[in-house]
């Protein structure tokens, strides 16, 4: 079977019938979108892959106890996890333990990277950096916004639920956010290919 062309739902089904594959499809798919927000929130490699791995673990806990409830897309429902996670982390502002190799569960030995030619991925990788650091000089409040629509491909109406403020603050906050990109961009006079 081919789990490439199986959609999300169909791969947790599969996955919940015991096709570990399955779940490295569904993980291989969303992995970049996921670790890259958790990466934008924390500005910490280690404390990304920390956060990363326990979102994987919560979800397939949630997944095996039967609790997902798959009315909105896997994605956005990851991104909301992951998203908690790193409000949680911040307010605990302290180091969380390293989840190593040693663990029963490493989420990074599932991880599979796609195939480019070398020259796509350092182009690719050059402009991410370079869009990362955009994103990383906003505002607090604007960058939350901008990874969640962004990243996680979540509406404003949810965007401004999940963060506690109305539609229109979360749609004035990406204005400006976008404005002060623009800005940036002009005065550094930066490339984005």
């Amino acid at each position: 079977m081919d789990v490439k062309s199986l959609n999300d739902q169909e791969l947790i089904n599969l996955y919940l019938t015991g096709q570990d594959r399955a779940f490295e499809e569904l993980l291989g798919r969303h992995q970049q979108k996921i670790y890259t927000s958790i990466y934008l929130f924390t500005k910490d490699h280690s404390k990304a892959e920390d956060i990363f791995q326990e979102v994987f673990i919560k979800i397939i806990d949630t997944l095996r106890r039967g609790k997902y409830n798959h009315e909105g897309k896997f994605l956005q429902w990851a991104m909301r996890i992951s998203y908690n996670m790193c409000v949680d982390s911040f307010r605990r502002n302290k180091r969380r333990p390293q989840v190593g190799q040693t663990e029963t569960f490493n989420i990074f030995d599932v991880l599979q990277s796609p195939e480019d030619n070398a020259e796509q991925g350092m182009i690719r990788s050059q402009t991410h950096d370079k869009v990362r650091k955009l994103v990383d000089a906003l505002p607090p409040e604007q960058r939350e916004v901008v990874i969640l629509r962004h990243y996680a491909d979540m509406s404003f109406k949810e965007i401004a639920k999940l963060t506690r403020v109305s539609i229109n603050t979360a749609l004035g906050r990406m204005r400006y956010a976008l404005i002060n990109m623009r800005k940036m961009v002009e005065e550094k006079e930066i490339v984005l290919q």
